[in-house]
């Protein structure tokens, strides 16, 4: 598959239904960083006329994973890839549309080139940031990545 956002949104929509009918959209990936928003509608809100915070984990953990799953298609190596562990951390009520920004690409390719050389798992975390359409940050959520060569 081809790294673009409409590739990306494409495989959301046959993979991952739930985050795409919530509204969840790539909007930029690259080796460094990816950007995915999602807008706060009926569809996607909790009692407390915000955004449910498993749309918000979906937004974010998109940012890191499609980043992973970018540098294992360039490695060219079989390497199976698992969240291991997350954590958030919720500051403010998500309303509008929501950014969610993952610049952590570069700790990717030094975990995918262990894997390769020593035939064990690698874990790392990585951290997607969301603001508001103001610029306030409302949510941070980190997830820990297991990958390891097959």
């Amino acid at each position: 598959m081809e790294f673009t956002p409409s590739k990306l949104n494409t495989f959301l929509l046959l993979k991952l239904p739930s985050a795409y009918i919530s509204g969840v959209r790539v909007k930029q990936i690259s080796r460094e960083q990816c950007t995915v928003t999602v807008k706060h509608r009926w569809m996607n809100q909790n009692p407390f006329n915000s955004m449910y915070f498993a749309v918000q984990a979906m937004a974010a953990e998109l940012t890191t994973g499609a980043m992973v799953m970018l540098h294992i298609k360039e490695s060219g190596k079989k390497i199976s890839m698992l969240v291991a562990n997350n954590k958030g951390t919720f500051t403010k009520k998500a309303r509008g549309r929501i950014t969610f920004l993952c610049t952590d690409g570069h700790l990717i390719k030094e975990a995918i080139d262990r894997a390769i050389a020593t035939g064990e798992g690698q874990t790392f975390w990585m951290k997607s940031t969301a603001t508001d359409e103001a610029g306030d940050i409302v949510s941070q959520m980190e997830f820990e990545w297991s990958i390891k060569a097959k």
